[in-house]
């Protein structure tokens, strides 16, 4: 009988109730599938693991879809980082479908984020959404906010999105799992994994790139006077700066998403027609907390795949004194080092009554995540160009407490 040590351990087991075979594994792994009473693998038991490993940087996934569509598999590939999961169904070298609880690629937000939908119509349709039980789409059709042929479009876009982020995945596992039954998948596409793979690998290596001038997708685009006008592609873009909206704003507006919205900008840097400005902070507490999430989230990326990631939450615990104990009071820290922001809010309010919240939790934070940062820094070594340090700067500027 397995024992659960621990909280997160005795979650994880309490989803995975009844009785399970352990399979001949390495003396260092542990291996299991349910079985059932009888001890004995059945069809109902479950879709038979044809494959299933560790993913210990970004690209892991990339050879893994490229073996399972030279193969010509049939089946789920599901990727789990330890907080999110995000299944691909994949057929004859295609993604047919993909599904994902990650907030920002849930099908609404995809709509929003590549400009189908406004943030007034978003909200609309989720809260008609909860009250009707329908699927975003459905309810955005029954709305008339979007047609049949949009929401198809934008669900191959979503699939896309979820192939593209589990090959960045830097820390967790996958699994290949045999078959699947047609009738449970929500929609059927026809994406290529082969140009998928081609995309997905050309994005991490241009995105490292573009990051040297276009740090985040907070940062703000604002044109050099005196310039003539740009090439014909990139006049959209550039009529469309307006030195408020950020990069992610603009991908908004334009349609392009992101990726595409950063590299016509980059070229625009290099051609000196756009300078980047910082993120202009709307302040507040909530963004203070949001912001050190942003580079603890890195920092334990950076750990984790260099297999540090144990060495570093442990330095971390220690660093903790009872100021600390009472910030972080039922707020985390998560898997990947992320705190839940309001609940940090809430106990800075009751923690220091009276005083200015955002200047203590800036002071706190900073210091906490300072000390994450120097310990990732000694445990995973790079070179001076491409430190960590030099990567999370302009989020470290942000909240920096001044005076």
């Amino acid at each position: 009988m397995a024992q659960p040590h621990g909280e997160h351990a005795g979650t994880q087991m309490r989803a995975r109730a009844g009785a399970y075979r352990l399979m001949p594994t390495p003396n260092h792994v542990v291996f299991m599938r349910f079985t059932g009473q009888d001890g004995r693998r059945d069809e109902e038991d479950g879709a038979i693991v044809r494959l299933a490993g560790e993913i210990t940087q970004p690209g892991t996934m990339c050879d893994v879809i490229a073996l399972i569509a030279q193969a010509n598999w049939r089946g789920e590939l599901t990727v789990r980082d330890g907080e999110h999961v995000r299944s691909i169904f994949i057929d004859s070298g295609n993604a047919v479908c993909a599904t994902s609880d990650v907030d920002e690629e849930r099908f609404g937000k995809i709509m929003y984020r590549f400009g189908a939908i406004d943030e007034f119509q978003l909200r609309h349709t989720l809260d008609k959404q909860k009250e009707s039980g329908l699927r975003f789409g459905d309810m955005a059709v029954e709305l008339g906010i979007s047609t049949h042929s949009q929401v198809y479009q934008y669900l191959g876009k979503q699939a896309e999105e979820i192939v593209l982020a589990s090959m960045q995945v830097s820390d967790g596992m996958f699994c290949f799992l045999d078959g699947f039954d047609d009738e449970a998948v929500p929609f059927h596409h026809s994406l290529s994994l082969n140009n998928l793979l081609m995309d997905g690998v050309t994005r991490m290596d241009e995105m490292r790139y573009f990051r040297q001038r276009v740090p985040s997708g907070d940062y703000v685009p604002d044109r050099v006077e005196g310039r003539t006008e740009p090439p014909k592609e990139f006049r959209a873009i550039y009529e469309a700066i307006d030195g408020v909206l950020s990069v992610i704003e603009l991908g908004r507006v334009l349609g392009l998403g992101e990726f595409q919205t950063t590299k016509q900008l980059f070229q625009l840097i290099q051609s000196k027609h756009v300078a980047m400005q910082k993120p202009r902070m709307r302040g507040g507490p909530l963004e203070v907390v949001e912001t050190a999430n942003a580079v603890l989230q890195q920092i334990h990326q950076e750990a984790d795949s260099g297999g540090k990631g144990t060495v570093l939450r442990n330095n971390l615990a220690s660093f903790v004194d009872p100021t600390y104990d009472q910030l972080f009071s039922r707020a985390g820290p998560a898997e990947k080092g992320a705190f839940e922001a309001q609940r940090v809010v809430d106990n800075a309010r009751a923690l220091f009554a009276g005083a200015n919240i955002e200047r203590q939790l800036k002071e706190l934070l900073y210091d906490y995540v300072s000390f994450a940062l120097f310990t990732a820094g000694s445990l995973v070594r790079r070179s001076k160009d491409q430190s960590l340090s030099k990567q999370v700067e302009p989020l470290m500027s942000r909240l920096r407490p001044i005076g």
